[in-house]
């Protein structure tokens, strides 16, 4: 273990703050007594999800936050930026589902390389602990299942999914050359399927896709035949990944996710049966590149890491339920 092992309180920066991961990861770094310094630029992230760190019911600023150890600023990190002395960075800023990164093609691709070289200056020049957050996409549409990280993936450079799987491609290029050259204590963590609540409603993933159309009695979309597969890990035990990852010495990727495997049919019969709903089930077109397959092999986890989830599918639905429930009431239909 390095020396970001202990738990004494350190000042940490969190980018990508007001999304779904990077709002549980404040959670749980602010209950072991860190403070955090939370940096979104709100292009896909939502005050909503931090709301219960503000001073007001319905944050619409950073001057909503006034909690000594919980600061957050407003920010774009392709822009250079100086939060002061931090002990440690953690960088989950990029849009992460299909709705948002094609509708924000050239800003994935520039947080993905300008913002990650923004946030790796900050861990050097402040001899800060550093994970990135990247992603099963680097596995493309994967010819090795389960996908191990020595696998390097089998990626079309040049199609509507390449802004995120390259961005994210890239920034491991940046975070391993940081280690290499300027010996940042860099970690890699490749995020496998994730859900749970503050997921957003309308983002075109398969859980939030279901849970919406089930809570509403529309049709639950599948695209394909519906035996393609997906791991679906919940947010908590994907979190709890992600920090014991950034305390460890390991600086190569580590995969961390679910390593049980749901076809996209039988995680829908699962929505159905947690939400009680009667929903019919209709098939469309799959998008091209879509991957067919998708399951981590977490052993390097298991081994380095001691980790590996414990909240099963039909748990975290339930435990989701709740907040689908009360995101019907306010956004427009699923596509």
């Amino acid at each position: 273990m390095n020396n970001h092992s202990n738990h004494k309180p350190q000042t940490i920066l969190v980018t990508g703050a007001a999304g779904f991961l990077g709002s549980h990861l404040c959670d749980h770094l602010l209950a072991e007594g860190h403070s955090i310094l939370a940096v979104d630029n709100l292009s896909t992230g939502n005050l909503a999800n931090l709301a219960h760190l503000a001073a007001c019911e319905n944050p619409t600023s950073a001057a909503d936050f006034n909690d000594p150890r919980f600061r957050f600023l407003e920010h774009d990190i392709c822009q250079l930026f100086d939060p002061g002395p931090v002990d440690y960075v953690f960088n989950l800023a990029s849009p992460a589902s299909p709705v948002d990164y094609t509708r924000l093609g050239i800003e994935t691709l520039l947080v993905g390389s300008a913002g990650t070289i923004n946030t790796l200056e900050i861990a050097k020049k402040y001899n800060a602990g550093y994970l990135h957050a990247s992603t099963s996409e680097c596995y493309g549409d994967p010819e090795v299942h389960p996908q191990v990280e020595t696998y390097w993936g089998n990626v079309n450079p040049i199609g509507p999914r390449s802004v995120y799987d390259e961005a994210k491609r890239f920034s491991e290029a940046a975070v391993m050359a940081y280690h290499r050259y300027h010996a940042v204590d860099t970690h890699l963590v490749r995020i496998f399927n994730t859900y749970g609540p503050r997921l957003q409603a309308n983002d075109g993933r398969v859980i939030s896709n279901f849970m919406m159309q089930a809570l509403r009695g529309e049709p639950l979309t599948i695209y394909g035949d519906g035996s393609q597969t997906r791991s679906f890990c919940f947010c908590t035990d994907l979190i709890e990944g992600i920090v014991r990852l950034s305390r460890s010495s390991e600086h190569l990727p580590v995969n961390i996710g679910n390593p049980i495997e749901w076809t996209i049919l039988e995680c829908a019969h699962e929505v159905l049966a947690v939400t009680g709903s009667k929903s019919e089930i209709v098939l469309k077109p799959l998008p091209q590149d879509d991957p067919t397959r998708r399951r981590p092999d977490i052993t390097r986890a298991r081994t380095l890491l001691g980790w590996e989830p414990t909240i099963p599918l039909r748990q975290g639905l339930e435990r989701s339920l709740h907040y689908f429930q009360a995101c019907t009431k306010s956004t427009q239909p699923v596509p």
